[in-house]
């Protein structure tokens, strides 16, 4: 199979673990959860506190690179019953596969370029089509970070139609806004991707293909993981997801830059920065430099930004440390509502 993987400038051992998204969170709550598909658009899931009374409030959840929308799932049940003891305002977290990731990887009208640009692009096409108020807000972990930035860079200029509008805050969870440069690097990002990229579209079970991975050099719990990447179907199992659109992703991924973004954030909106304080990816130039973007609020012509650290946590921030998280971001949310 030809090799589609780049060889650049290395990422740290560790950037697997801060791309690939965890297991939910153990916590349960009441909630109500309906998964659904648009034609020609991604697939995604609703959850409201009760769908019986009509939301007032959006709020878009998207994953990281290989994750899906179930990943986040138990974090936007908290989420959302906290922000519903709001008298006011009602909420609904719309999580979302993009594209090559989860029910979206099997949606037909979703072809490449695969970049993040079509990945935003593709946000826009299912506001349109469902007839959907714009979100108030859009929250991104790792590559969905940086989605996420592209989005409100592409509304910003209406690339999507008057419809589609300037959410009015951008939650970027332990992802670094510009390009992704590192020299101490092994590449094991580029080493799980090329391994699975040599492997045939089916395997013979779960087992064999965690067998081979640990045969192959790997750790015990990712092998396992990427073993849980496989579904079921017609008797075989083969990816939940597209790997090579994926692997283009993670070019992308790596190679744009929202720093100008940052830099003249457009008026009425907010870009709040996550950083995980046990997170290796970020070094001290970055901090320094988002630090001093993170300035007072000035006389409303532009934009803010905000920076906060996300305490005891790793790069799996809703799983690592999802009380913190929602301490930083529920009263922010519950801020929007009048």
């Amino acid at each position: 199979m030809a090799r589609l993987i780049r060889n650049k400038q290395g990422i740290p051992s560790t950037l697997l673990t801060r791309f690939l998204n965890s297991p939910s969170s153990l916590l349960t709550l009441p909630y109500y959860s309906t998964s659904k598909r648009s034609l020609q658009t991604l697939a995604y899931e609703e959850i409201q506190a009760n769908p019986n009374k009509p939301y007032t409030h959006t709020a878009f959840i998207l994953h990281g690179l290989l994750g899906s929308a179930r990943n986040w799932r138990s974090f936007s049940r908290t989420l959302v019953s906290s922000l519903s003891d709001s008298p006011s305002g009602k909420w609904r977290m719309v999580l979302v596969d993009l594209r090559n990731h989860g029910n979206s990887a099997e949606m037909e009208g979703l072809g490449p370029p695969h970049d993040l640009l079509n990945a935003a692009k593709d946000l826009g096409n299912l506001i349109n089509s469902k007839g959907w108020d714009s979100p108030d807000v859009v929250i991104g972990h790792s590559m969905g970070g940086k989605v996420a930035l592209q989005f409100a860079k592409s509304c910003g200029n209406r690339d999507y139609g008057e419809n589609v509008k300037l959410p009015k805050q951008l939650w970027v969870l332990d992802s670094v806004p510009g390009e992704v440069t590192s020299d101490n690097s092994d590449g094991e990002v580029e080493k799980v991707l090329q391994t699975l990229q040599s492997l045939p579209s089916t395997v013979p079970s779960r087992k064999w293909l965690v067998n081979h991975m640990l045969e192959l050099g790997f750790s015990k719990s990712l092998s396992e993981w990427v073993g849980t990447n496989l579904k079921r179907a017609g008797g075989e199992d083969t990816w939940a997801f597209n790997l090579e659109g994926a692997v283009q992703m993670f070019h992308s991924y790596w190679e744009l830059s929202y720093w100008s973004l940052l830099e003249h954030p457009p008026k009425g909106l907010e870009i709040s920065i996550v950083r995980a304080e046990k997170s290796d990816r970020w070094d001290a130039d970055v901090i320094t430099w988002l630090e001093r973007l993170a300035s007072p609020e000035g006389d409303g012509s532009a934009g803010k930004i905000s920076v906060h650290v996300l305490p005891s946590s790793g790069h799996w921030v809703h799983v690592d440390n999802p009380k913190g998280l929602l301490e930083i971001m529920a009263p922010k949310l519950k801020s929007l509502v009048p």
